[in-house]
This record gives structure tokens, sequence and C-alpha cells, in this order.
């Protein structure tokens, strides 16, 4: 019913985010909490009010309360982990690569949910924030656990379509 909301909100030139969107919540390559979960994750990296509102919304009695603090974990985490290895990462210098991080993490060891789906939601927010680093990490994690290309996929879709919904509900703010 949310999402359905949401796509009210979507103007009519980006008709195929509608669409698009529309599919998201009759995706059936990942479980509920891997594909609840990763929307919540996305829509937090998105940072749009309207998205954000919307999905959680959409998740509310859908998700454990522990696999939504798995979701808020991830975005905030990939949020700061996602700008220093990117930075590492196109970094000319390789000295970089040898140091070490000094950043804490211990939520990617203790999830409070399965941790290939803690997994999931930060591969997802890692595409939306582009660190190839972090992309590569999470995905030989997941492919290591069993998670197909095809659920891998599936979550990355879930990503473009919530950031492509928030980026054009963003412009139309700024247009008004």
């Amino acid at each position: 019913m949310a999402l359905e909301e949401l796509k009210g909100l979507i103007p009519d030139y980006a008709k195929d985010l509608k669409l698009n969107l529309s599919s998201l919540a009759r995706e059936t390559l990942l479980n509920e909490q891997q594909l609840y979960g990763t929307m919540l994750a996305c829509a937090l990296a998105s940072s749009n009010k309207a998205v954000i509102s919307h999905v959680q919304q959409e998740v509310a009695g859908k998700l454990s309360d522990e696999a939504q603090n798995a979701a808020k974990a991830a975005a905030s985490l990939m949020a700061m982990n996602n700008i220093y290895y990117r930075f590492v990462h196109l970094a000319s210098h390789a000295d970089y690569k040898t140091m070490p991080a000094k950043l804490r993490m211990n939520v990617i060891n203790n999830p409070g949910i399965d941790k290939l789906d803690f997994e999931l939601f930060s591969l997802a927010v890692s595409a939306i924030n582009g660190c190839g680093m972090c992309i590569d990490s999470h995905d030989k994690v997941l492919r290591k656990g069993g998670l197909s290309a095809e659920a891998v996929q599936a979550a990355v879709r879930i990503a473009s379509v919530l950031h492509a919904v928030a980026r054009t509900l963003d412009g139309e703010e700024a247009l008004a």
C-alpha cells in the first residue's frame, strides 16, 4: 500500500520508475527479510524523506525489529565504509591499501540477523554509494555463502529503483 502511495508522487515523465517500483514487492528471488531489509537499507541510503517514510511503512510488520535495525546499521555503516574504501581504491598511492582503516565495524560480525542478509543489504547500499571495492567484498561473501548471482542482481535492482525514485523526487522538489 505504501509503495502505491509513493508511486503517486512520481511524475508522469518517470513512468518507468512507477512500473519498476511496482515490481519490487513482487520479487521472488529474495526471501521476505532480504527483500524488505534491502528496501529499507536502500531507502535510508537514498536520503529522501518521502522514500524513507513510504518504505518504512511498507516494511512495517514484515520485518522484525532486529532486521529493521540491521538494515539501518547497513545503511549507516556503508555511509562510512563506502567513502573510505572508495578513496583507498581510487587513490593513486598504493600505501593506503596497506594501512589499517582504524574504523569500527563491529556490526558486520554481529548484525543481529543472518549474516548473509546483512551482507546483501550492505552490497545494495554500496551499489548506491558507488564503492566498487565494497561491492566486490560483499559479493564475494554472498556468492561463497550460496546466494545466486540472480538474487544479488535483484538486490541491486531494488537499490537502483529506489535511488532513482529518490533522485527524481529530489529534482521535482528543487524545481518547485
